[in-house]
């Protein structure tokens, strides 16, 4: 299975590039860290390495947005965006993205 995502900066027009994202599996009661990385020049990040497994189960995608928002010198209300979902199909793939803007943000489950 394979779990990718990408940031749109609804603001501009342009996708987020270099925004720190972290990928975290719930395990009992905790959340466990699976894997971090920066969004490229397009806002994606495609892949989280080879050693990252995604069964079934539930997630969450952690968009460190501050920092972002600051360096286009825009405001900064949401430091952070957290998007939670659960895996059912092991077999699909699937996308995760996050349009972006200093006052707002929405997700939707992609393809």
């Amino acid at each position: 299975m394979s779990l990718s995502t990408h940031v749109l900066d609804t603001n501009s027009g342009l996708p987020a590039s270099g925004m720190v994202v972290r990928l975290e599996r719930l395990s009992g009661t905790e959340w466990e860290p699976l894997a971090a990385d920066k969004t490229n020049a397009d806002g994606r990040i495609t892949g989280w390495g080879p050693a990252v497994d995604v069964p079934p189960a539930t997630y969450r995608l952690v968009f460190e947005t501050a920092d972002y928002l600051t360096a286009q010198g825009l405001p900064v209300f949401f430091p952070e965006v957290v998007i939670s979902f659960v895996i059912t199909d092991g077999e699909r793939h699937h996308h995760v993205p996050l349009l972006l803007s200093p006052y707002s943000y929405s997700t939707y489950r992609g393809s």
